[in-house]
C-alpha cells in the first residue's frame, strides 16, 4: 500500500455559496483523497495551516447520472471534508499554501 504525503490528502477547497455561508460558523470544506480519514485529515490540516481543528465530518458524494441537453452524462463522485475550527481561528483560502 502506497503512503500518501501530507499535501496529497487535501486536493482542493470547495468554494460554493453553501461553503461561504458555513465559513461564518468557522467551517471550511475541502475536496479530499478517497483514502483520507478523519484522524489523518485533522493532523494534516493542523500541520499545514497551523490552526486548531475541533471536528471533522466526511461526506462521500456518489457517482451519478445527470441529463444535460437530452444526453445522459456520468458525473464522477468524490469525497469532501467539512473542517470545524476553534472559535476565533480561520484559514484564508485566497493566499494559498
Amino acid at each position: 500500500m502506497e503512503k500518501l504525503h501530507l499535501y496529497d490528502k487535501i486536493l482542493s477547497p470547495l468554494v460554493t455559496e453553501k461553503s461561504t455561508n458555513l465559513s461564518e460558523q468557522n467551517k471550511i470544506i475541502f475536496k479530499v483523497h478517497q483514502k483520507a480519514n478523519k484522524k489523518n485529515l485533522k493532523s494534516n490540516i493542523e500541520k499545514i495551516f497551523k490552526v486548531n481543528v475541533t471536528k471533522v465530518n466526511i461526506i462521500n458524494k456518489k457517482t451519478g447520472i445527470k441529463t444535460t441537453r437530452g444526453k445522459k452524462v456520468r458525473v464522477k463522485g468524490f469525497k469532501k471534508a467539512i473542517i470545524t475550527l476553534k472559535k476565533g481561528q480561520n484559514i484564508d483560502l485566497t493566499t494559498g499554501i
